[in-house]
């Protein structure tokens, strides 16, 4: 017989029959000659309970099934008499896979988000936990979906790269070097001697490869890992995270704006139609307010703001806030937050920042200490999306190499696309895990991706 997910089974077509059913024991609890046991594959927030008797061959052995322990169910599925379920199903036999501990880890009451990033292996089988993992695979294939329906071209950038896209430094190197005998020249290390022949690093975004796809393809996205060594211990970063980066060719920074808008809407709504189970358990228990907030977001029209009256609206506010702000200072948290929640109470995208506190990709505007930069500011997370209009003239784009102390030769290919058929270009960064704390309210970083990288952590 075929596996049947326990999902399917709330269909709007289901009828009584066999089934087969696999999962794991969340409780069982006995009467005089029957079990009671909810059981959960994962697929859905949602068990199905089994109703053994002692018709069953092992009956003695499934008495003794504790929380974890992993089973097949075959058995007729029927209404329930029960408050609260529409189906049950009457095993006609149970096979064990295996029997937990008493002591397993994660028993019938509330544990802390803490404890939970400690036991890995098991966080996936609490309710909460299940939920965000099942709406984070809802969401990349809604993101597909996205640029798929609007002609983009899905693109894979490197993993390991030469090139810094951010000028930060906060980079992973990553070396085929013995570290406990690294050759030396000239008293530093001797990268000819390496595997690629000169360093290498993590990536931190795709975009600089992205932009030579366009270049060529015209639209296109990459979707995947990046990392940052930013030794930063927050609710907001990681060491390793995800990111949707799209490209456009002919694009100009109005249409960016437009394109980062039309992506956040999408996406949640997309959750709110696809995940609407799962979504009410943090509408239920994390945060009262998310389906008022993701709503809001949807059928806001987004502020567009420039950078100069972000600051404005800060300083007179009247606001008391941990950090200070001046023209030619980045926002923030603090000051994003209160732009999207309190002062419009809306999604905010500000735009036209000082050239100074961007990198040396984006477009100098006509007043020469700007550039054509945007960030899309939303409720309870703050930035959301980075992106901007590229440059794409090749002399100015140089000077701003050299302004902020760059290699030029180290980005010759970067420099070449300047000059055989450059076009405007634009566009964005959408960190995965931030989209996912605000689509469930989520106020950890750490909790909505399966294996957290930060600082002195890196088990599983």
């Amino acid at each position: 017989m075929k596996r049947t997910k326990i999902i399917h089974l709330f269909d709007a077509k289901t009828s009584p029959g066999s089934v087969l059913i696999k999962g794991w024991v969340k409780t069982r609890r006995d009467s005089k000659t029957f079990s009671f046991i909810e059981v959960n594959d994962g697929s859905c927030l949602a068990n199905i309970q089994i109703i053994a008797d002692d018709s069953l061959d092992n009956y003695d052995v499934v008495k003794t099934l504790s929380t974890g322990s992993s089973v097949a169910v075959t058995g007729l599925l029927r209404e329930s008499p029960g408050q609260g379920q529409t189906w049950e199903i009457a095993a006609s036999a149970i096979h064990i896979y295996d029997i937990a501990p008493e002591a397993y880890p994660l028993q019938k009451k509330r544990h802390s988000d803490e404890f939970l990033r400690t036991i890995g292996h098991l966080r996936p089988r609490t309710n909460k936990y299940g939920a965000v993992f099942r709406i984070r695979s809802e969401l990349c294939h809604a993101i597909h979906k996205f640029f798929h329906d609007r002609g983009f071209t899905y693109i894979h950038t490197p993993i390991l790269t030469g090139s810094d896209c951010e000028g930060a430094g906060d980079l992973f190197r990553v070396t085929a070097l013995n570290l406990e005998n690294l050759p030396k020249k000239e008293g530093k290390t001797d990268y000819s001697l390496d595997f690629f022949g000169k360093p290498a690093n993590l990536t931190v975004s795709g975009q600089l490869e992205a932009e030579l796809l366009a270049l060529a393809l015209g639209d296109v996205y990459t979707f995947g890992p990046t990392f940052r060594a930013e030794n930063s211990n927050t609710a907001r970063h990681m060491a390793e995270f995800w990111m949707i980066e799209p490209e456009m060719a002919f694009c100009d920074l109005e249409d960016d704006m437009s394109h980062a808008e039309e992506f956040i809407k999408n996406l949640i709504v997309h959750a709110m139609d696809h995940c609407a189970r799962d979504l009410d358990l943090f509408a239920n228990f994390v945060d009262k307010n998310l389906m008022k907030t993701l709503e809001n977001i949807v059928s806001a029209e987004f502020v567009r703001l420039p950078y100069t009256d972000a600051v404005d609206i800060v300083k007179q506010s009247g606001h008391k806030f941990e950090f200070d702000i001046e023209f030619g200072k980045d926002l923030q948290t603090e000051h994003e937050r209160y732009l999207a929640e309190e002062h419009f109470k809306k999604p905010v995208v500000i735009y036209n920042y000082p050239k100074t506190i961007k990198p040396f990709y984006m477009r100098v505007n006509d007043d020469g200490s700007t550039v054509a930069a945007m960030d899309v500011l939303v409720p309870r997370i703050g930035e959301i999306i980075g992106g901007s209009q590229r440059e794409e003239r090749l002399s100015i784009l140089e000077r701003r190499m050299e302004e902020t102390g760059m290699n030029k030769e180290d980005y010759w290919w970067f420099l070449d696309s300047r000059r055989y058929g450059t076009v405007p270009h634009s566009g964005y960064g959408l960190g995965f895990e931030r989209l996912i704390m605000l689509i469930t309210g989520i106020a950890n970083i750490r909790d909505v991706i399966p294996f957290p990288r930060t600082p002195g952590n890196i088990e599983f």
